[in-house]
């Protein structure tokens, strides 16, 4: 499989598309019409721009198109401010969320649990969505009184958490050389069960985000913090 093949089938993973409507009889219309040679080009640019394009410019392209983005087990949707609570950021639980000891979170979960160096040991442990056999799908770590939080959950899953944010969004950012992703101010997080629906009642008003992966495992850093602050958290996970 050829570079621009495997680009534009990536680029497909990132769409949503609605069902094509029936154009039959506008394709015919212009078919008539006398041809324009500016077409072949803008079509032959367009293929180049989406070939030439690094992973966080590709989902920033499915994000205008579809209003909808999906990174290391989050997805982030697009919203008017007018339909974003106000407030202050404030926790809710998670299903099924326990304050253990950092020893019993490791063992209650199937991906290690790192710390951020930058931050000392944790005040408080959760873990959250337990399955059948009781081994949960989130650790969260908690600081400053629970302000500053760090929720690491297992990337090989499907979604985990949803956002909404009011325009531009989000940005990319890196950490530790890898895409990861900077949410700017309060938004609204939702909690994403097993099943992929969207915990309505889990919904809350969240501070500013980073997200990012490292292996099988994702992060979301949240609290009052900066963007270069929080890039330096994320990078002393230990």
């Amino acid at each position: 499989m050829g570079d621009l093949e495997r680009e534009l089938r990536d680029l497909s993973a990132w769409l949503e598309t609605p069902d094509a409507p029936d154009v039959t009889a506008r394709v015919r219309v212009r078919l008539d019409r006398p041809a324009r040679r500016w077409r072949p080009l803008a079509a032959a640019a367009l293929v180049a721009v989406v070939v030439a394009v690094v992973p966080p410019t590709r989902a920033a392209v499915a994000d205008a198109v579809t209003g909808l983005l999906r990174f290391a087990g989050v997805s982030i949707a697009t919203t008017p401010a007018r339909t974003l609570p106000g407030g202050t950021p404030s926790p809710l639980p998670l299903p099924g969320q326990r304050s253990i000891t950092l020893d019993e979170a490791q063992q209650a979960v199937r991906f290690p649990i790192r710390q951020p160096a930058r931050l000392g040991p944790p005040e408080r442990v959760l873990v959250a969505d337990p399955d059948a056999t009781g081994t949960c799908r989130v650790a969260t770590l908690l600081y400053d009184g629970g302000a500053l939080r760090v929720d690491a959950f297992d990337g090989r899953l499907n979604l985990a958490f949803h956002k909404e944010v009011t325009p531009p969004g989000a940005d990319w950012v890196q950490v530790n050389g890898d895409f990861a992703i900077w949410v700017d101010g309060p938004h609204v997080l939702s909690y994403v069960d097993r099943a992929g629906e969207v915990r309505q009642e889990t919904a809350r008003l969240a501070a500013s985000t980073l997200i990012w992966q490292e292996g099988d495992v994702s992060y979301r850093l949240e609290g009052a913090v900066g963007k270069a602050e929080a890039i330096e958290i994320a990078r002393s996970l230990r």
